[in-house]
């Protein structure tokens, strides 16, 4: 009795401990769990907080009246300011230029321009904002170039030895000299002025008073050796346009020149050959009926920006078309102004800029976006002149009252919009509109081309070729292994193609690059009859097998057959390869990726779809062959039996009771296969061109979210448009295989449900 009541005390001892150890691992797997979702969670919200700022609108501060005394009278011609937004600068048509504190107004110094003896200001014109230069047009033919100065000295603070005062002290100075430049020989007054200045070159065009159009060029050339420096002046007549001219225009290039007449044409001309100017075009840009009343050029000078009576305004640069001449054209219309649009002002290094009109009404826009970034109320007074500051952190306005208004803007991604990250834009210098990623160059006027439609059209395409060559191979072979293979060999294959998901996949994308994509280029066509041949191949082997005695057959294993394809697949493999170059040379005069691309009109690329496809299925179908095998391999042996013993066959058992039973976990494979193409870096990365293009041509790269946020990532500069597009990409990738794996869990449950009573 006590022996009894002994081994009862240990048992229940057992069972507290078994129930302690199972407390204890549950609350550890519940932990796990929710650690994981957090971490996930986590990594979201990390994402998107990195990501939201581009998504938000811009803001500007209230307008501050500033008050500035009238410096010799006369109207405000331009408003600009130094790098810092600290300082402004107006500059009137008297030929006065204030520079004042652009916090309040206090007038900090003033200067008048050194006018000649006599002559007196007809026009001015300011260069392109990156240049800084402007001039004044004179009434006795000649012009005046200037450009504001700003000299930054640092003094130690009286008050604390370990700081500098920083010290701007603003002028004004001449770069083309003080003495006036001879634009008109003749000596009539320049009453339009357009001009552009660089270091070497300076190009001017006036309409002079007698109503022609005159083009003045000055090339400065430096000698070597003793310094000095001299100067060639070109002078011309433009041919004639037809109708009141209201506005010249020539880009910071000096290559072309707009001139806008009549009311709503624009003629442009080609004046890269100072000698020989051409008129090219001249084109009606508005309708009968309406007006154009502003224009001004983009930064990098290539888009031509026009605002009308009735506040349309839109963008028109120069298209090659099909007789290989340029032609300018319509691009796209923006929002438009509530009133007649008095003014424009382009930034100084993006395609932003700044309108105005006759209500009081202001309009900040950026060009590749397609964006009205703001709107704002100046007061009832039409807009004189507004001007945007370096940085474009800033704006300056004036209405006829003559009061000067300033405020603050943060804009620091206007390029973004739905228009510019999904759908096709039509970029400077582009034939049509198109998908492009381009986040950077080498000149200052580029402008970023940041879709991400080519970036997850090549994810999937990458993904969809990875798994045509995985998908079918894979999961076929998990079925062979699990439902027909001999023991034995399942022991040695199993392990075999698990040990392949060990392999790193730089090797893979390294053996791609460098092997296999010059392998393929020089073997195309064999290449594609292996494909072809393969499937075929195993039919005519397994039905030869079926015709073969039973007395050659017994000899072989039951589940052995397997290894039969092993030579098959050789043979194949090498007689398309050898019979591949003979049908090059017959059919495809002996290169056929030349005569893809010359006769087909198919783009084809060495390092392509199809050798990304191949290497990407090889590092996928290990993934998708375990988790499938073990699938089937997990169908209760009971169902099996029971169906082969009610008289069907083993592949009536197999599709009608092993795949419905396991289509939840090969479902599952898929998905998980699908997930980790997807999320594929270095094989993409070094087997493909790395072009982001969008092109569904198996002969043609691609560039992927993942492989791009790997190339990228190390040049991006911290917090800016690019560096938080990389992060988008990221966010895309997260998203998208977050929504994939929910369906795939959802389907997945469904199948379970639906064959967990067989």
């Amino acid at each position: 009795m006590e022996k009894i009541e002994t081994n009862i005390s240990k048992v229940g001892g057992y069972t507290g401990q078994r129930m302690a150890r199972d407390r204890l691992f549950k609350h550890v797997m519940t932990f796990g769990g929710l650690s994981v979702i957090i971490a996930i969670s986590a990594i979201f919200f990390y994402l998107a907080s990195v990501v939201a700022p581009i998504f938000m609108p811009a803001q500007m501060d209230d307008l501050q009246k500033l008050s500035l005394p009238k410096n010799g009278g006369g109207a405000t011609v331009h408003l600009t300011s130094e790098e810092q937004a600290e300082i402004g600068v107006r500059m009137t048509d008297r030929g006065s230029v204030s520079f004042f504190d652009l916090r309040d107004g206090r007038l900090m110094a003033e200067e008048n321009v050194a006018l000649p003896e006599g002559s007196e200001i007809r026009s001015f014109a300011a260069g392109d904002p990156s240049q800084q230069a402007v001039a004044y047009g004179l009434s006795d033919g000649r012009m005046l170039i200037l450009e504001q100065d700003f000299k930054v000295t640092f003094q130690v603070d009286p008050e604390d030895s370990e700081k500098d005062i920083r010290t701007i002290t603003p002028s004004i100075a001449y770069p083309a000299g003080s003495e006036p430049l001879v634009v008109d020989e003749s000596g009539k007054g320049l009453m339009l002025l357009s001009v552009q200045h660089n270091e070497e070159n300076t190009s001017a065009v006036a309409l002079t008073e007698d109503n022609r159009l005159v083009l003045a060029s000055f090339v400065s050339t430096s000698n070597m050796i003793t310094g000095e420096v001299s100067t060639e002046r070109f002078s011309v007549d433009l041919p004639p346009v037809e109708g009141e001219i209201s506005q010249l225009l020539l880009e910071v290039k000096q290559r072309d020149l707009y001139v806008v007449h009549g009311g709503r044409f624009v003629s442009h001309y080609d004046v890269m050959n100072k000698q020989a100017p051409r008129l090219m075009q001249t084109v009606a840009l508005v309708p009968e009926g309406e007006t154009i009343t502003a224009a001004t050029i983009l930064s990098g000078g290539y888009s031509l920006i026009i605002g009308t009576d009735q506040g349309k305004v839109a963008q028109w640069f120069q298209v090659r078309g099909d007789d290989n001449v340029d032609h300018l054209t319509h691009i796209r219309s923006f929002k438009p102004m509530v009133g007649r649009v008095t003014t424009m002002a382009p930034e100084h290094f993006r395609k932003g800029f700044l309108a105005g009109d006759d209500q009081g009404n202001i309009g900040l826009y950026y060009a590749t976006s397609e964006r009205l970034i703001l709107k704002r109320s100046t007061g009832s007074e039409p807009v004189r002149v507004v001007g945007i500051t370096p940085r474009a952190n800033a704006i300056m306005v004036e209405s006829a009252g003559d009061a000067i208004q300033a405020a603050r803007v943060e804009n620091d991604f206007p390029e973004i919009s739905f228009s510019s990250l999904w759908q096709k834009v039509w970029y400077e210098s582009y034939q049509e509109p198109e998908y492009s990623w381009q986040s950077s160059a080498a000149t200052s006027d580029f402008e970023p081309k940041l879709s991400v439609a080519p970036l997850t059209f090549g994810t999937l395409k990458a993904a969809f070729y990875a798994m045509l060559v995985a998908v079918p191979l894979a999961v076929l072979g998990a079925i062979f292994a699990a439902y027909f293979m001999s023991p034995k060999m399942r022991g040695v294959v199993k392990p075999s193609i698990e040990i392949m998901e060990a392999l790193p996949t730089v090797i893979l994308g390294f053996l791609a690059g460098l092997w296999l994509a010059p392998w393929v280029d020089n073997n195309l066509a064999g290449t594609l009859m292996a494909i072809f041949m393969l499937p075929f191949s195993f039919v005519i082997t397994a039905y030869v097998w079926h015709l073969l005695p039973q007395r050659l057959t017994a000899g072989i294993g039951a589940g052995w057959e397997a290894a039969l394809l092993i030579p098959v697949i050789i043979l194949v493999i090498y007689a398309a390869i050898q019979l591949g170059h003979p049908i090059e040379a017959a059919f495809f005069g002996g290169n056929m990726p030349h005569w893809l691309t010359n006769e087909l009109g198919i783009t084809y690329e060495q390092r392509n779809s199809l050798v990304v496809g191949i290497a990407m299925g090889f590092a996928v179908i290990p993934t998708i062959f375990s988790i499938a095998e073990d699938a089937v391999f997990s169908v209760p042996k009971h169902l099996t039996s029971g169906s082969l013993a009610l008289g069907a066959t083993p592949w009536q058992t197999l599709f009608f009771v092993v795949l419905l039973t396991a289509s939840p976990g090969i479902f599952s494979a898929i998905m998980v296969g699908m997930g980790r193409a997807v999320g594929e870096t270095m094989i993409v990365l070094m087997a493909t061109g790395n072009t982001a293009v969008m092109d569904l041509s198996i002969f043609t790269g691609f560039r992927t979210l993942s492989a791009n946020i790997g190339v990228e990532m190390p040049e991006a500069a911290v917090g800016t448009t690019h560096y938080r597009l990389l992060f988008f990409s990221a966010l895309v990738l997260f998203v998208f295989t977050f929504c994939v794996n929910t369906v795939a869990e959802l389907v997945r449950h469904r199948l379970r449900e639906k064959y967990s009573s067989l």
